[in-house]
């Protein structure tokens, strides 16, 4: 399994990037949000680190598919079908994943939100894993926190580019 984003690129983004996923999962399960700090803060990296890690004809595109995918998700929060956050966030994140790669990427996506869907609503069935944060929103929301599974999805894609890309 061969990506094309240049597995060099990926290592240079992944400390960048794993700590705001990270924070992107919690905050959403937290608060049911994803702040606009993480965004900006993907953005910085890849406005930063995108320059030192792939060609500049490749980082350029990369914003037009941030546009792209921002656009997109603007629609699809007017309609409510996701939150305003998720639909950032999910622009922030489409600079990183290679265009050619979105076959990879869509199903491991989708593969990372049902698994995430799953697990969040099994484990805040536990009283346990709950009592060790009541204050939870996610616990109590009918909505899910898509935030759960955008971060990790990215931090699988970029491991995944990392072992296998060109």
């Amino acid at each position: 399994m061969m990506t094309h984003l240049p597995g060099i690129a990926a290592l240079w983004f992944l400390p960048f990037v794993a700590p705001i996923a990270f924070w992107v999962a919690y905050s959403d399960m937290k608060w049911m949000k994803i702040h606009n700090k993480a965004v900006l803060a993907l953005g910085a990296v890849y406005l930063l680190v995108g320059p030192l890690a792939l060609p500049l004809e490749v980082w350029a595109w990369g914003w037009v598919h941030l546009a792209v995918v921002l656009a997109v998700g603007f629609v699809l929060s007017l309609t409510g079908m996701v939150g305003a956050g998720d639909a950032k966030f999910a622009a922030a994140m489409a600079p990183f994943i290679a265009l050619g790669d979105l076959s990879l990427f869509l199903p491991l996506l989708a593969v990372v939100v049902v698994l995430a869907l799953l697990g969040h609503r099994l484990v805040r069935r536990v009283p346990a894993v709950r009592g060790l944060a009541p204050d939870w929103q996610s616990w109590e929301r009918r909505e899910f926190p898509m935030g759960l599974a955008l971060g990790p999805a990215l931090l699988f894609y970029l491991v995944i580019a990392a072992v296998y890309g060109r």
